[in-house]
């Protein structure tokens, strides 16, 4: 089912968390953090909003860190109802993708529900002293990448590095909504 992630709320701040990554390592948020700002991405490996963009996440990313800004993704569906994104998956997806950055596994999905994330991909941009200032999309693909779609979250997390503020218009991410475990 497709959503779309809420509006930025400016100056909202980043809740720290300890998550496993597919590097073998435990991750926290002063672990990814960057001297310029942070970008947290809520991903899985399913989604076809996810899969039409990888590439564009990936080279994205790189540029970002280049910026001084730290990146991370991280997955929290329920890899039981969705054995696509399970651990070993989150291993080879990321391996086959180029991430040069922590993959990290939310298997409580604690840390999804503390970042209120609503879809995949959901994008969470953060400056230097870890307030919101992106919540809005990589660009305007959806389940078919645009080659030459404008570089909404590039151009969003070069502001902040620069300013320490976000573009004041973003445009909502849209994906697959997360895959929440049941209550019950």
């Amino acid at each position: 089912m497709a959503a779309d992630s809420p509006f930025c709320d400016f100056g909202w701040e980043a809740v720290d968390f300890s998550l496993p990554g597919v590097d073998g390592a435990i991750h926290t948020l002063a672990d990814v953090r960057g001297p310029n700002g942070t970008l947290i991405m809520f991903i899985c490996n399913h989604c076809p909003y996810v899969k039409a963009i990888t590439n564009k996440i990936t080279h994205d990313a790189s540029e970002v860190q280049a910026l001084g800004i730290g990146v991370v993704a991280i997955c929290a569906n329920d890899a039981t109802l969705y054995p696509a994104d399970n651990f070993a998956n989150m291993k080879i997806f990321a391996s086959q993708s180029g991430f040069t950055f922590p993959y990290l596994h939310d298997e409580s999905q604690a840390v999804a529900r503390a970042y209120d994330a609503i879809c995949t991909p959901d994008f969470f941009g953060f400056n230097r002293v870890d307030e919101l200032q992106y919540r809005g999309r990589l660009d305007e693909s959806k389940t078919t990448p645009l080659p030459n779609a404008k570089r909404e979250l590039l151009e969003a997390m070069r502001q902040i590095a620069e300013t320490d503020q976000g573009p004041r218009q973003q445009i909502p991410s849209m994906g697959c909504s997360i895959k929440w475990k049941s209550t019950a």
